[in-house]
């Protein structure tokens, strides 16, 4: 196994013989076998070890035994003890995943505090088949039946190919002591019951089950490779970036075949979860939207509008004195005011507008339902909401409108229209001009 396990490091992870690698280890056979074949190959790694506190005595002889350990490898090691169930019980979430949460986000923190350049675990070919088995049962896409990754985000798995077998006999012949979480005898949780009750009769049916598994999953990468590949050639022609997000061009997507899937692999990073309603987005009217916990998806005439949640537009009002000559606004720009003796040439971001009619404080504020003005160059007033749709604004531009006043009257949709009662006359001694950077 230590050959093996060298030859992997030398084909598959040569970055390990360079890099400064934090090795994750609990105590149980997996991960001790991994520090120890990490030694042999002369790897330059140091331990990290969680406490849980969910086995009381036994948790803390777990966290000793690791110290030992790291001691009898003369190489560093970082405790760290969790309340685990009081995180779980804040979060809403299960003590499994809370453990979960805890440990890689503290590796996360470890590493970069202490520039780690690898997190390794022990996961293995079991852990592999029993996380898919879950997937299968809970229900996922094509990515959860893909299995366990060997590398994702700074976390490498070097035992994914490893039976428990195959390193349970490597432990015993070579006389290795490790720690038996007893909490891995209980059919509690669902892995158990699947590593104890589902995984045996399995094997029964197919002695090879581990082998024919791999290839199975093997075959289902080179699919969803070829899945990406396509989705990376369909790309520039269905999204384009803008300054709010991302939009999708409905009239090309309904041009392809399998528009959901695309859909799917194009959004699935975005957290969304009721995918019938976001596949029914294609046929729905402007402005509905589907929401997850961090972003918009809206439906926007022949496109389909991607944002962040905003959380700043808000009520918010900035107030210019007189005098001032500068207001700077968060998702806008800085707003200039200067006197000036004649007008120059007007544009979206610069309007000239006589001071006697001004009321200082000038306010800028998002726009409000009913908000009216007079539009430069009509006499007739106008709803805000009647110009948008004229201007064919989509949701996240009206979320993103300033508008400036004078006392409650409208001086200017600020960038795109000034209001006409708040035109220059020559008989106009004092003007301002008013800019947008």
């Amino acid at each position: 196994m230590e050959k093996r396990f060298k030859n992997l490091v030398k084909t598959n992870y040569p970055f390990l013989s360079t890099g400064k690698l934090l090795v994750a280890v609990s105590g149980g056979v997996d991960s001790v076998v991994l520090a120890h074949l990490c030694h042999t190959a002369k790897l330059n790694f140091s331990i990290a070890h969680c406490n849980f506190n969910l086995r009381g005595e036994e948790s803390d002889g777990d966290e000793k035994f690791v110290v030992d350990l790291a001691d009898s490898l003369e190489v560093d090691v970082y405790t760290e003890s969790f309340d685990t169930l009081k995180y779980a019980e804040n979060h809403g979430i299960s003590v499994q995943m809370a453990a979960r949460d805890l440990r890689y986000e503290w590796f996360t923190e470890l590493s970069n505090s202490i520039q780690f350049d690898y997190t390794l675990t022990g996961h293995h070919a079991n852990d592999n088949l029993e996380t898919f088995l879950i997937n299968l049962i809970r229900g996922t896409g094509p990515e959860g039946l893909a299995g366990i990754k060997t590398e994702s985000n700074g976390i490498v798995r070097p035992l994914i190919s490893f039976t428990r077998v195959d390193i349970e006999a490597f432990a015993r012949r070579k006389k290795y002591k490790w720690r038996e979480d007893s909490s891995n005898a209980s059919d509690k949780y669902m892995r158990n019951k699947i590593r104890h009750q589902i995984v045996p009769v399995m094997e029964e049916i197919n002695p090879q089950l581990l082998d024919s598994f791999s290839k199975t999953q093997e075959h289902l990468q080179e699919s969803l490779d070829l899945v990406e590949d396509y989705i990376s050639l369909l790309y520039p022609k269905l999204v384009q970036k803008d300054k709010y997000g991302y939009t999708l061009d409905i009239d090309f997507l309904k041009k392809i075949p399998h528009q959901k899937q695309i859909l799917y692999q194009l959004l699935k990073s975005f957290g969304f979860t009721e995918w019938n309603d976001v596949y029914d987005l294609l046929e729905a009217q402007t402005g509905k939207m589907v929401l997850s916990d961090t972003h918009r998806l809206i439906k926007d005439r022949q496109r389909l509008l991607l944002t962040e949640h905003n959380h700043k537009t808000g009520n918010r009002e900035y107030h210019l004195e007189k005098g001032e000559n500068l207001v700077m606004i968060p998702d806008l720009g800085t707003l200039h005011i200067d006197a000036v003796k004649e007008m120059g040439a007007t544009s979206p971001n610069c309007i000239y507008v006589p001071e006697n009619k001004l009321k200082f404080p000038l306010v800028i504020r998002k726009w409000k339902k009913g908000d009216y003005f007079y539009p430069f160059g009509m006499t007739g007033k106008k709803k805000l909401s009647d110009f948008f749709k004229d201007q064919k604004f989509s949701l996240p531009d009206k979320e993103h409108t300033w508008i400036l006043c004078s006392d409650k009257e409208i001086v200017w949709i600020i960038n795109h229209r000034a209001d006409n009662r708040y035109a220059v006359k020559k008989s106009d001694s004092r003007i301002l001009k008013i800019c947008t950077t």
